[in-house]
C-alpha cells in the first residue's frame, strides 16, 4: 500500500531516536532528507543504507509531484529533517498535504521535537500554549509582535543565536521588560542550558554571554 512515513530524528543526543524509527528507515525504499550530509552521519551511525534524496525548502515545490508518482507506483518513502519532527518549522507540510490529496496514507511516528522539553523546562504554564516558530525577519514582524502582546497563553518561539538579542530586545519593547520567559539552548546536547527570568534579565545575560546553538524561547502570556 502506498505510504509516506514522517520520521522524527534526534535534536542532539543520538540515543533519543526510537527503535521504530530505525526500523522504518531501514525498511523503506527511499529517505527524503533536508540535508543529505547531515542525515548521512545519522544513517551511518545506525548502519542504515537506504538510498537518500535531498528534499528541502528550496526544491520541495518542484519535487512534490514527482514524489507523489513514485509513492503511487509503490515506492515506500520516509521523510526526515536535520533534527526533530519534519514539518515543524522544517520542510514536510507540502508533501504531507499532497499525499492526503492523492489518498496516500501518511504515518507520522512519535519522536523528538525541540519545543516540548523547552516548554516543560520553562516552568511556565503549559496547559494552554501556542507555537509560533520563527518570527518574521522584517516584513510583518512588528504587526505580529503587536498582536502577540495581547496573547494570554504561553508562547513558544524558535530563534537562531545571532538573532536572539534582537528578539529579546523586541520582547522587552512589545511585551514589557518584566515579562517572564525562558531560553533553552542546545537541548539534549553536552552544553544544554535553560535560562529563566524577566525579558530584561535574560537579555542582559546573553548580552554578556553571546549564545551558540539551537534556541527555543518560551514566553509567558499576558496576565
Amino acid at each position: 500500500m502506498s505510504k509516506l512515513y514522517i520520521v522524527p530524528t534526534p535534536i542532539g543526543n543520538l540515543k533519543d531516536i526510537t527503535i521504530r524509527a530505525i526500523e522504518t528507515l531501514k525498511e523503506v525504499d527511499l529517505i527524503l532528507a533536508e540535508d543529505t550530509r547531515t542525515s548521512g552521519k545519522l544513517l551511518k551511525h545506525f548502519e542504515i543504507t537506504t538510498h537518500m534524496q535531498s528534499h528541502h525548502m528550496h526544491n520541495e515545490h518542484r519535487t512534490v509531484e514527482n514524489l507523489i508518482q513514485k509513492i503511487k507506483n509503490g515506492t515506500t518513502v520516509a521523510l526526515i529533517s536535520d533534527a526533530g519532527t519534519p514539518a515543524i518549522s522544517d520542510p514536510g507540510f507540502l508533501l504531507t498535504r499532497a499525499c492526503i490529496e492523492h489518498d496516500i496514507e501518511v504515518d507520522c511516528l512519535p519522536g523528538a521535537t525541540a519545543f516540548v522539553p523547552a516548554l516543560v523546562n520553562s516552568g511556565l504554564p503549559n496547559d494552554k500554549f501556542i507555537f509560533e516558530g520563527f518570527l518574521p525577519v522584517k516584513k510583518g514582524r512588528q504587526t505580529r509582535l503587536l498582536f502577540l502582546a495581547e496573547e494570554t497563553r504561553t508562547m513558544i518561539f524558535y530563534e537562531s543565536p545571532h538573532k536572539l538579542l534582537k528578539t529579546l530586545d523586541h520582547f522587552c519593547e512589545y511585551f514589557g521588560k518584566d515579562r517572564q520567559l525562558s531560553v533553552s539552548r542546545e537541548l539534549t546536547k553536552l552544553y544544554e542550558e535553560t535560562i529563566r527570568g524577566t525579558a530584561k534579565d535574560v537579555l542582559e545575560h546573553y548580552t554578556n554571554k553571546p549564545p551558540k546553538g539551537e534556541i527555543v524561547i518560551v514566553v509567558a502570556g499576558k496576565k
